[in-house]
């Protein structure tokens, strides 16, 4: 099925990037475009894997302190004693 998109700003787009990338037609800058996308989407780490590091991170840390009292801290970080 042919794609139609009639958007101004979305064809000021593509005529500016088959300027950048040297594509002959539009089809083929918004087919590159569109390739470049979904490689850099599958090469992307999922959450879950970027998340991992900063969990083990905070793991390693040890429990919190139950009897640690935030409102007193940020007040003396702020000079609000």
């Amino acid at each position: 099925m042919p794609l139609y998109i009639r958007d101004p700003m979305v064809d000021d787009l593509v005529e500016q990037l088959m300027r950048a990338t040297g594509a002959r037609t539009k089809a083929e800058a918004v087919r590159q475009a569109l390739q470049d996308a979904l490689e850099d989407s599958r090469d992307r780490a999922s959450l879950i894997d970027r998340i991992k590091p900063l969990q083990e991170r905070a793991a390693n840390l040890g429990p919190a302190d139950p009897d640690f009292d935030m409102k007193a801290f940020t007040d003396e970080q702020w000079g609000d004693k």
